[in-house]
Protein backbone atom coordinates (compact mmCIF):
# COMPACT_ATOMS: atom_id res chain seq x y z
CA UNK A 1 0.00 0.00 0.00
CA UNK A 2 1.04 3.69 -0.44
CA UNK A 3 2.63 5.45 2.75
CA UNK A 4 -0.86 7.35 3.46
CA UNK A 5 -2.33 3.78 3.79
CA UNK A 6 -4.48 4.30 1.18
CA UNK A 7 -5.65 1.01 -1.35
CA UNK A 8 -3.47 0.62 -4.37
CA UNK A 9 -4.88 1.13 -8.59
CA UNK A 10 -3.96 -2.69 -10.06
CA UNK A 11 -4.40 -2.62 -13.49
CA UNK A 12 -4.80 -5.32 -16.01
CA UNK A 13 -5.23 -4.60 -19.76
CA UNK A 14 -5.05 -7.00 -22.85
CA UNK A 15 -5.81 -7.81 -26.43
CA UNK A 16 -8.88 -9.34 -26.60
CA UNK A 17 -8.87 -12.64 -25.80
CA UNK A 18 -5.27 -12.62 -23.83
CA UNK A 19 -7.20 -13.76 -20.24
CA UNK A 20 -6.99 -10.10 -18.66
CA UNK A 21 -10.60 -11.06 -16.77
CA UNK A 22 -9.57 -14.55 -15.68
CA UNK A 23 -6.53 -13.25 -14.20
CA UNK A 24 -8.24 -10.28 -12.78
CA UNK A 25 -11.19 -12.88 -11.09
CA UNK A 26 -8.41 -15.48 -9.85
CA UNK A 27 -6.36 -12.34 -8.33
CA UNK A 28 -9.93 -11.17 -6.48
CA UNK A 29 -10.49 -14.78 -4.99
CA UNK A 30 -7.07 -15.27 -3.88
CA UNK A 31 -5.97 -12.13 -2.51
CA UNK A 32 -7.25 -9.11 -0.80
CA UNK A 33 -8.49 -7.28 -4.13
CA UNK A 34 -11.55 -5.79 -4.94
CA UNK A 35 -12.85 -5.74 -8.97
CA UNK A 36 -13.95 -2.44 -9.90
CA UNK A 37 -16.99 -3.47 -11.90
CA UNK A 38 -17.63 -1.48 -15.23
CA UNK A 39 -20.55 -0.32 -16.69
CA UNK A 40 -20.79 -1.54 -20.71
CA UNK A 41 -23.61 -1.25 -23.70
CA UNK A 42 -22.40 -4.91 -24.89
CA UNK A 43 -24.57 -7.72 -24.46
CA UNK A 44 -24.15 -10.29 -21.61
CA UNK A 45 -22.28 -13.38 -22.69
CA UNK A 46 -23.48 -17.03 -21.46
CA UNK A 47 -22.98 -17.18 -17.89
CA UNK A 48 -22.02 -13.35 -16.94
CA UNK A 49 -24.42 -11.85 -14.71
CA UNK A 50 -25.01 -8.40 -14.41
CA UNK A 51 -23.62 -6.73 -11.11
CA UNK A 52 -21.48 -8.98 -10.29
CA UNK A 53 -19.27 -9.21 -14.69
CA UNK A 54 -20.32 -5.71 -15.24
CA UNK A 55 -22.98 -3.52 -14.90
CA UNK A 56 -25.46 -4.28 -18.47
CA UNK A 57 -26.63 -0.74 -19.49
CA UNK A 58 -28.33 0.83 -23.00
CA UNK A 59 -26.28 3.43 -24.67
CA UNK A 60 -28.66 6.09 -23.16
CA UNK A 61 -27.85 5.42 -20.12
CA UNK A 62 -24.32 5.36 -20.67
CA UNK A 63 -24.28 8.57 -22.11
CA UNK A 64 -26.02 10.13 -19.04
CA UNK A 65 -23.35 8.76 -17.14
CA UNK A 66 -21.00 10.34 -19.38
CA UNK A 67 -22.39 13.65 -18.84
CA UNK A 68 -22.55 13.30 -15.36
CA UNK A 69 -18.86 12.31 -15.43
CA UNK A 70 -19.59 9.06 -13.39
CA UNK A 71 -16.58 7.55 -14.99
CA UNK A 72 -13.40 8.14 -14.14
CA UNK A 73 -12.62 6.10 -17.15
CA UNK A 74 -13.91 4.94 -20.34
CA UNK A 75 -13.74 3.78 -23.79
CA UNK A 76 -15.51 2.58 -26.95
CA UNK A 77 -14.23 -0.72 -28.06
CA UNK A 78 -15.49 -2.72 -30.75
CA UNK A 79 -18.32 -0.29 -30.84
CA UNK A 80 -19.85 -0.83 -27.62
CA UNK A 81 -18.79 1.24 -24.47
CA UNK A 82 -16.90 0.47 -21.23
CA UNK A 83 -16.66 2.62 -18.09
CA UNK A 84 -15.43 2.20 -14.76
CA UNK A 85 -17.38 4.22 -11.71
CA UNK A 86 -15.27 6.43 -9.82
CA UNK A 87 -17.37 7.24 -6.86
CA UNK A 88 -17.13 3.71 -5.46
CA UNK A 89 -13.38 2.97 -6.44
CA UNK A 90 -12.43 6.23 -4.61
CA UNK A 91 -14.36 5.23 -1.82
CA UNK A 92 -12.66 1.62 -1.43
CA UNK A 93 -9.32 3.36 -1.95
CA UNK A 94 -9.87 5.90 -0.07
CA UNK A 95 -10.72 2.96 2.73
CA UNK A 96 -7.67 1.10 2.37
CA UNK A 97 -8.59 -1.34 -0.40
CA UNK A 98 -6.56 -2.24 -2.93
CA UNK A 99 -9.10 -2.10 -6.52
CA UNK A 100 -8.47 -4.19 -9.20
CA UNK A 101 -9.43 -2.40 -12.96
CA UNK A 102 -10.07 -4.93 -15.76
CA UNK A 103 -9.66 -2.31 -18.86
CA UNK A 104 -7.95 -1.97 -22.37
CA UNK A 105 -5.05 0.59 -22.66
CA UNK A 106 -7.57 3.76 -23.49
CA UNK A 107 -9.17 3.33 -19.89
CA UNK A 108 -5.17 2.89 -18.40
CA UNK A 109 -4.10 6.04 -20.36
CA UNK A 110 -7.32 8.17 -19.08
CA UNK A 111 -6.30 7.02 -15.48
CA UNK A 112 -2.89 7.95 -15.83
CA UNK A 113 -3.69 11.22 -16.87
CA UNK A 114 -6.07 12.22 -14.09
CA UNK A 115 -2.74 11.66 -11.65
CA UNK A 116 -4.91 10.35 -8.85
CA UNK A 117 -3.18 10.39 -5.08
CA UNK A 118 -3.37 6.61 -4.88
CA UNK A 119 -0.02 4.50 -6.12
CA UNK A 120 -1.00 2.25 -9.37
CA UNK A 121 0.55 -0.80 -10.74
CA UNK A 122 -0.09 -1.27 -14.39
CA UNK A 123 0.08 -4.77 -16.11
CA UNK A 124 -0.26 -5.67 -19.67
CA UNK A 125 -0.65 -9.25 -20.55
CA UNK A 126 -0.18 -10.93 -23.77
CA UNK A 127 -0.94 -14.43 -25.30
CA UNK A 128 1.90 -16.99 -25.93
CA UNK A 129 1.37 -16.85 -29.47
CA UNK A 130 -1.25 -15.65 -32.42
CA UNK A 131 -2.06 -18.64 -33.14
CA UNK A 132 -2.91 -19.16 -29.35
CA UNK A 133 -5.01 -16.56 -29.58
CA UNK A 134 -6.95 -17.50 -32.28
CA UNK A 135 -7.95 -20.36 -30.48
CA UNK A 136 -9.10 -18.91 -27.15
CA UNK A 137 -11.22 -16.03 -29.47
CA UNK A 138 -12.58 -18.64 -31.44
CA UNK A 139 -13.15 -21.07 -28.23
CA UNK A 140 -15.47 -18.34 -26.95
CA UNK A 141 -18.22 -18.03 -27.18
CA UNK A 142 -18.19 -15.98 -30.54
CA UNK A 143 -18.55 -18.81 -33.56
CA UNK A 144 -18.26 -15.98 -35.92
CA UNK A 145 -15.58 -15.13 -38.07
CA UNK A 146 -16.05 -11.77 -38.44
CA UNK A 147 -15.52 -11.01 -34.84
CA UNK A 148 -12.91 -13.25 -34.65
CA UNK A 149 -11.17 -11.88 -37.34
CA UNK A 150 -11.87 -8.38 -36.32
CA UNK A 151 -10.36 -8.74 -32.61
CA UNK A 152 -6.88 -10.02 -34.65
CA UNK A 153 -6.94 -7.11 -36.51
CA UNK A 154 -7.37 -5.30 -33.24
CA UNK A 155 -4.66 -6.96 -31.67
CA UNK A 156 -1.69 -5.46 -33.32
CA UNK A 157 -2.85 -2.35 -32.81
CA UNK A 158 -3.20 -2.94 -29.16
CA UNK A 159 0.17 -4.23 -28.80
CA UNK A 160 1.91 -0.57 -29.59
CA UNK A 161 0.68 0.14 -26.67
CA UNK A 162 3.13 -2.47 -24.24
CA UNK A 163 5.27 0.22 -23.48
CA UNK A 164 3.37 2.12 -21.46
CA UNK A 165 2.75 -0.63 -19.30
CA UNK A 166 4.55 -1.29 -15.66
CA UNK A 167 4.77 -4.61 -16.60
CA UNK A 168 4.34 -6.98 -19.41
CA UNK A 169 3.46 -10.87 -18.80
CA UNK A 170 2.90 -14.05 -21.12
CA UNK A 171 -0.35 -15.67 -19.95
CA UNK A 172 0.62 -19.03 -21.63
CA UNK A 173 -0.02 -20.78 -18.21
CA UNK A 174 -2.87 -19.72 -16.25
CA UNK A 175 -1.16 -20.27 -12.85
CA UNK A 176 2.49 -19.50 -13.67
CA UNK A 177 1.14 -16.06 -15.11
CA UNK A 178 -1.16 -15.50 -11.97
CA UNK A 179 1.90 -16.52 -9.65
CA UNK A 180 4.04 -13.95 -11.68
CA UNK A 181 1.58 -10.90 -11.17
CA UNK A 182 1.37 -11.83 -7.75
CA UNK A 183 5.06 -11.93 -7.27
CA UNK A 184 5.64 -8.54 -8.83
CA UNK A 185 2.84 -6.56 -6.70
CA UNK A 186 4.58 -7.88 -4.01
CA UNK A 187 7.59 -6.18 -4.83
CA UNK A 188 6.19 -3.09 -6.29
CA UNK A 189 4.44 -2.73 -2.83
CA UNK A 190 7.79 -3.90 -0.90
CA UNK A 191 10.40 -1.74 -3.00
CA UNK A 192 12.10 -4.97 -3.11
CA UNK A 193 14.28 -6.77 -6.21
CA UNK A 194 12.07 -8.40 -9.05
CA UNK A 195 13.37 -10.60 -11.68
CA UNK A 196 10.65 -9.21 -14.24
CA UNK A 197 13.14 -8.65 -17.58
CA UNK A 198 11.52 -6.21 -20.31
CA UNK A 199 14.12 -7.49 -23.17
CA UNK A 200 12.78 -11.19 -22.84
CA UNK A 201 9.46 -8.96 -23.27
CA UNK A 202 10.48 -6.94 -26.27
CA UNK A 203 11.45 -10.32 -27.77
CA UNK A 204 8.11 -11.91 -27.61
CA UNK A 205 6.98 -8.76 -29.03
CA UNK A 206 8.30 -8.75 -31.73
CA UNK A 207 7.63 -12.41 -32.40
CA UNK A 208 4.23 -11.34 -32.05
CA UNK A 209 4.40 -8.86 -34.44
CA UNK A 210 6.60 -10.53 -37.35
Amino acid sequence: MSLNKDGIMIILSSPSGAGKTTLTKLLSSTRDFEISISHTTRKPRINEVDGKDYYFVNNDKFQELIKQEEFLEYAKVFNNYYGSSKTPIIEKLKKGKNVLFDIDWQGTEQIKRKKLEFKSITFFVLPPSKETLYKRLTNRDMKDKLIVEERMKEFKKDLLHWKEYDYVVINDNLETCFKEISNLIDSATNNSSNKYDKNLIAEHVKKLTS
